[in-house]
């Protein structure tokens, strides 16, 4: 059974999220004396410290984009000198045969430009095995096994392209789900800070109770210091 996907517990974006962390542990480092009186203590103060650290040294789903969108660089690049490469020979296959003969369209090769990458794969793939089997009847239009050979190199190349742009995929899916993750367990751990600050200054100190109060945006916390401000 395939495993669902994480969900993200905040509506933040992650630098917002660890920025909000990170300013919450300073209050609650201010406070420590009132936190050790929840059972929370230094030592669980400095393990979410620890874990915002390891947050913030994750890469981001920019850099897992680009290092994607690289890669699918490489193999566009790569099924373009696939196609050259069954170009060339289909041009000294058309020369012998009519396209709309049997024997040419043995190869297969109809509107390739229109093929998904592992159609395109397995049409130079075929192309190279049909060429060889009619090699004799091509001799004289030039057909030779330099020829067909610089198709199953391309097919090679291309399946290596292929291959590593579907690992790229793969690895952002990883990272994407592993930064959801680890997002999600310091948004709990801000919850139950927040939770506890909160409590300890509500009856004493509002503008202390108000550092301890989550917002959605930042343009949420802008408006809640303007409304302090202007209260």
């Amino acid at each position: 059974m395939k495993k669902q996907a994480t969900q993200r517990m905040y509506n933040v974006p992650d630098a917002d999220l660890y920025v909000q962390c990170m300013e919450h542990i300073r209050y609650a480092h201010r406070d420590i004396e009132f936190f050790h009186q929840y059972g929370y203590d230094i030592e669980r103060l400095k393990g979410f410290g620890a874990l915002c650290q390891k947050f913030n040294a994750m890469p981001d789903d920019d850099e897992m984009v680009g290092d994607q969108m690289l890669m699918t660089e490489k193999k566009n690049d790569a099924a373009e000198r696939l196609k050259t490469a069954i170009r060339s020979l289909m041009t000294r296959v058309e020369m012998k045969y009519n396209n709309r003969s049997g024997r040419y369209r043995k190869f297969g090769t109809a509107k390739m430009g229109d093929m998904t990458d592992p159609q395109l794969l397995f049409c130079g793939r075929r192309v190279a095995r049909v060429a060889r089997q009619q090699i004799d009847f091509l001799e004289d239009v030039g057909m030779n096994e330099t020829i067909i050979q610089r198709v199953l190199d391309a097919c090679r190349d291309f399946e290596t392209a292929l291959n590593i742009q579907q690992d790229r995929i793969a690895d952002r899916d990883i990272a994407v789900e592993n930064r959801t993750e680890q997002g999600n367990k310091m948004y709990q751990e801000l919850v139950v800070l927040c939770n506890i600050g909160k409590d300890i200054w509500a009856e004493k100190d509002p503008v202390k109770y108000e550092q301890y109060c989550l917002y959605e945006s930042n343009n949420d916390q802008k408006l809640a210091r303007k409304e302090r401000e202007n209260a």
